[in-house]
């Protein structure tokens, strides 16, 4: 009953119109990320930016549809790795404008409202809009988000799975693929509920805490590390875990003075293939954690609760549901005194 419920939650974000709708009636209009969109038929092209976007559209069964990909963070998801073999890596990171639009894509798909926004790094949504493309910015950066702020954006309040539900509902629309897109919500629903119920049955302290480290520009500054609102948020508050991090920004920077004052029980490492910055490798996160005056000292790194989790999980993604299960499991594995 409870994966029904959520479900229901789910779509009752969407009009009436096509909520669990058996086919789509196009045209389809909505507002998406504050701009109508209307799309008169299913796309055939389509290119991703942002790996968040790409694996949604192959979860939907849409592969066959998607003629470039672009900004990696980790491998994609192993059930997918032979059809991606076969679409066009536009760029592992930002792509130009000109190789989006060369691909001739009916729609253009997007992970971070800053890629593709008022001052899109790719290009505006104007831009493509003026000719013909279509845009689509995934709901979970943007619902409860204001990216006005700068960097990666300030939540206004916290991240819902219900966001990564309404994404996928709506391209699920879009694309006139409502049977996979229902499909892939009731499982990741369950998925959901199955992890929060692990935690649940494990004799965990009351005053559990916890930091994410997504990285840092450099190895002994100031982390970029989880606020209150974000993914790892959502991830914490389902499994009883107190963030010591106290801030609103979706990846604040932290000194490690400070985490250390905090000495959480638990430490969870972003794991990438990205290269930006030096702490972007799992290997030298956990050398500067065990080396450093300070951070060596740390309940976490003395006892090995050390956390390793896909750097896209711990963006509000469709992974996110995966993070939760793997911290669930990891917590089930770790003995605290």
């Amino acid at each position: 009953m409870k994966t029904l419920h959520y479900l229901l939650a789910a779509t009752s974000l969407l009009p009436l119109s096509y909520a669990m709708a058996d086919a789509t009636n196009y045209p389809v209009t909505l507002t998406n990320c504050g701009t109508e969109i209307s799309v008169a038929s299913a796309p055939e092209r389509t290119v991703s930016v942002g790996q968040s976007a790409t694996e949604i559209l192959y979860s939907l069964g849409l592969a066959d549809r998607v003629n470039g990909t672009s900004v990696w963070f980790n491998p994609v998801l192993p059930q997918f790795a032979k059809a991606n073999e076969e679409i066009d890596r536009i760029a592992d990171n930002d792509p130009s404008f000109e190789a989006v639009v060369n691909k001739r894509p009916d729609l253009v798909a997007v992970q971070y409202e800053w890629h593709v926004g008022p001052t899109g790094s790719v290009a505006t949504r104007e831009q493509f809009h003026e000719l013909g493309i279509h845009t689509y910015i995934m709901p979970a950066d943007c619902d409860t988000k204001d990216n006005s702020t700068g960097g990666d954006g300030t939540r206004t309040a916290a991240f819902s799975t219900e966001s990564i539900y309404k994404g996928i509902t709506e391209l699920a629309h879009i694309y006139d693929v409502q049977a996979a897109g229902e499909a892939l919500v009731a499982d990741l629903i369950d998925r959901e509920e199955r992890a929060i119920d692990l935690a649940s049955s494990l004799d965990l302290p009351q005053d559990l805490s916890a930091v994410f480290w997504f990285s840092s520009t450099d190895l002994g500054v100031s982390p970029f590390v989880a606020g209150q609102l974000g993914a790892p948020g959502y991830m914490m508050d389902k499994l009883g875990i107190r963030n010591v991090i106290e801030s609103d920004e979706e990846w604040p920077t932290v000194g490690w003075e400070s985490i250390a004052r905090a000495n959480p029980d638990v430490i969870v490492i972003a794991a990438m293939d990205r290269r930006r910055f030096p702490a972007d490798d799992i290997e030298a996160k956990r050398e500067f954690l065990r080396s450093d005056p300070v951070t060596s000292e740390m309940s976490a790194v003395q006892n090995n609760r050390i956390v390793e989790m896909d750097a896209h999980a711990m963006s509000a993604t469709m992974r996110s549901i995966y993070g939760l299960e793997s911290l669930a499991e990891a917590l089930s594995a770790m003995t605290f005194k």
